[in-house]
């Protein structure tokens, strides 16, 4: 009678515990749906990368390609998703930045955005690409973005309108990008007006440019920059060749060259 008790009582404890596990498998999917288990990192490719490109498409993090390639537009796109979603920024996709993507785009589907295209569910800013935190008004931003105030947002523009205006469009958001790239390095103020205003530290700011109205496409390029675009990786620093004699801007270590700048570290 013992063995028969002990056969039963070890029957249904194996059968719990078969139960349990199933549950806890079946629980899984509803927590990263279509994603993968790996960390998502630069350089990164496969359809999980598809999927983090069209959630993020899907929020208007990201305006490139759909190519299942965690290139740098994908990396700043996490970074500003990290950021705005109170996450630690570090561009990387862990368990927690995928559960956060996920319960951020309920709608998403693969069918969405396969070809990079405009996703007719995106909250992105219509035409104009901007990101949806990101507002253009008639003649300027008319709220803020990613910490930083309208001001802050205009400011930078009348940067750009005044130091890159007839650049390619890649160059005038370059010039933006190395704004906020000093605003996140310590060895710079802490706000944007304080970056703009540092003696010597924009031309604009010495001849007067940076009092001109700042045009359409500089605010977007603006915008861009904010959403997590940075086409110098990293830079802190530029100048124009032809303009500039000065030693130590030449000696610091060149990163690319956009348009009529070369951009440093």
């Amino acid at each position: 009678m013992r063995s028969g008790f002990r056969s039963v009582h070890l029957g249904k404890w194996i059968a719990f515990t078969v139960l349990t596990c199933a549950l806890t498998i079946t629980s899984l999917p509803s927590q990263v749906k279509a994603f993968t288990a790996r960390n998502l990192i630069y350089g990164s490719e496969g359809y999980d990368v598809n999927e983090l490109q069209g959630r993020l498409h899907l929020l208007g993090y990201y305006w490139g390609k759909n190519d299942g390639i965690f290139g740098w537009k994908t990396y700043w796109a996490v970074r500003t998703f990290q950021y705005n979603f109170g996450l630690p920024v570090t561009g990387d996709v862990d368990m927690a930045t995928k559960q956060a993507l996920v319960k951020a785009t309920p709608n998403w589907n693969y069918h969405m955005d396969s070809n990079g295209g405009t996703n007719s569910g995106s909250n992105a800013g219509g035409a104009s690409g901007l990101s949806p935190a990101t507002v253009v008004a008639g003649d300027g931003f008319s709220h803020g973005s990613a910490g930083l105030s309208a001001s802050d947002l205009n400011l930078m523009a009348h940067v750009v309108y005044g130091e890159a205006r007839g650049e390619p469009f890649e160059g005038q958001v370059a010039i933006a990008a190395v704004i906020l790239n000093r605003l996140h390095d310590p060895k710079f103020p802490k706000t944007i007006p304080a970056i703009v205003y540092a003696p010597g530290a924009f031309d604009c700011v010495n001849d007067g440019q940076i009092n001109l109205q700042p045009n359409a496409e500089a605010r977007r390029a603006v915008a861009d920059a904010v959403a997590g675009w940075d086409p110098t990786h990293g830079a802190l620093f530029y100048f124009n060749p032809a303009k500039t004699n000065n030693a130590w801007m030449w000696a610091r270590p060149e990163i690319m060259t956009i348009g009529h700048h070369i951009f440093t570290d």
